[in-house]
């Protein structure tokens, strides 16, 4: 394990998650690793997909419980796409 990975863990920030993905990518981009080493890095980029999924979904949740109405009902807003 190179020294600059980080483990994949919970208390890794969603932006810290995502340099580490743009690190593997460039590795992989590349192409000069070995085929076990590029492998190694494919499943470590997934892994850390699925938990930037994760805190994404959770974070939605989030703020829809945070936007209830009045009635308990969430609330839905449409973001502006200025």
């Amino acid at each position: 394990m190179e020294s600059n990975e980080m483990q994949i863990n919970e208390k890794q920030t969603f932006e810290q998650a995502v340099e580490r993905i743009n690190e593997i990518v460039t590795l992989l981009e590349r192409g000069d690793a070995q085929l076990d080493k590029s492998i190694a890095l494919f499943e470590e980029g997934v892994k850390l997909i699925e938990t930037c999924g994760t805190m994404l979904d959770n974070a939605e949740q989030t703020v829809m419980r945070l936007q209830k109405s009045v009635n308990n009902e969430p609330k839905e807003y449409l973001f502006d796409d200025d």
